[in-house]
């Protein structure tokens, strides 16, 4: 008989958002009458703009054609779009970021996960808490240690810098799940704990285009020594309605060394091009001509109306919650609010309760980590007259307590 890794027999039975699709599925057999509101799981509802949708019509053209069609892409991604992403998220804010630096990639989550096969499972890693789950069960997969951090309100989710030198430490801002953000001050104080300890930043910002403070920094290397300790990942999921496209990228500075067993380094960009080449064959032709068209004058108004719309929501969400007695936040540079629990209740508990007596799907906050319970999740990316539509079930349900 096969043997397995020792880390999956330590995994929860079911992934977060497996369970909550679960129990929702039961309900809905036992109530098919029940108009079910999901504001749970994070997924856009808004199509991909019209310049993004034409790109991808005339991808598919081109592969119809024998004179433009396209197999194999590189694993690296086609230069043209790594081009468009040095101009267009980096440059035009005086970040210096090399086209060979960026990997496109069928999205964020995945290279969050995949990233690991560079890292002995000795490191120690740092993972804030509350979480998206995708960073610790990935880590537990691999048997690796884990040392949680601590995401408090009264420090606005920014997360206890240890005094213990960890060797991976995962940040993500604006945050999911509690819709925070991280400010420049922080965010630098994370970057010298790296420096100091020769620490790795693993930086998830997939929802920097939803950032409306100017103060607020969209990438780590806005921060002086980010990029001798930082990698960054991005998804073009919710900033361009790619979630069931998949395209995203990921930075990789050259200038970021690994320590080998024995003695000697190598620098983390070589590698992960040489780990991609061997078990990656590159984001489709299709999906990287639509991401390219995000950086045209249409596709950057057309996106910036959509995450607008998405922010609408979250205002509704977030000014329901506080009419209704909760506590929220979140939801102003970001597309998730966060909020606790009527009197405490625990967290599955009031998630069937919403079920079962309003018919809104939201997310469990224990879900995310110890520091989660009694709090839950909303995400904003509805349609506007659901999203009202959900929120008066909420406070009503609420009020009926």
């Amino acid at each position: 008989m096969v043997q397995i890794k020792e880390g999956f027999g330590r995994l929860e039975h079911r992934y977060l958002f497996q369970e909550v699709g679960r129990r929702v599925a039961a309900f809905h057999e036992a109530s098919p009458e029940t108009d079910i509101i999901r504001m749970g799981i994070g997924d856009v509802t808004l199509p991909v703009v019209p310049p993004v949708a034409r790109a991808m019509h005339e991808a598919v053209d081109d592969l119809a054609v024998q004179e433009r069609f396209h197999g194999y892409g590189p694993e690296h991604g086609y230069e043209w779009l790594r081009e468009a992403v040095v101009r267009g998220d980096y440059a035009s804010r005086g970040i210096r970021v090399d086209t060979d630096e960026v990997f496109i990639s069928d999205g964020a989550k995945s290279d969050l996960g995949n990233i690991l096969d560079l890292f002995s499972a000795e490191n120690i890693i740092g993972i804030p808490d509350p979480v998206y789950p995708v960073y610790v069960d990935t880590n537990v997969m691999d048997g690796r240690r884990i040392r949680y951090i601590p995401c408090r309100e009264a420090d606005a989710f920014m997360g206890e810098i240890p005094e213990e030198g960890l060797d991976v430490i995962y940040l993500c801002y604006p945050n999911n799940p509690t819709g925070a953000v991280i400010t420049r001050d922080r965010l630098k104080a994370w970057v010298d704990y790296a420096l100091r300890h020769g620490s790795l930043i693993l930086y998830d910002s997939a929802y920097e285009a939803f950032i409306q403070d100017p103060d607020i920094p969209h990438s780590i290397y806005e921060i002086e020594g980010a990029r001798d300790c930082a990698i960054e990942f991005r998804s073009f999921s919710k900033t361009a309605g790619f979630t069931g496209v998949r395209c995203g990228y990921t930075v990789v500075p050259k200038g970021i060394q690994g320590r080998i067993p024995g003695g000697g380094q190598l620098g983390l960009n070589a590698l992960w091009e040489r780990r991609q080449g061997c078990k990656f064959n590159g984001a489709s032709y299709i999906s990287q001509r639509g991401a390219l068209a995000v950086y045209t004058p249409e596709g950057q108004a057309g996106i910036r109306e959509n995450i607008l719309y998405y922010l609408g929501n979250a205002a509704i969400i977030r000014d329901a919650l506080v009419r209704a007695g909760l506590h929220a936040s979140g939801g102003r540079n970001a597309p998730y609010v966060w909020a606790r629990t009527p009197d405490g209740i625990d967290d599955w508990v009031f998630f069937d309760l919403l079920l079962h007596r309003a018919g809104v799907v939201v997310t469990p906050g224990s879900g995310f980590g110890a520091e989660g319970r009694a709090c839950f999740r909303l995400t904003a990316f509805m349609d506007r007259a659901r999203t009202v539509e959900a929120m008066e079930r909420i406070e009503e349900c609420i009020h009926g307590l």
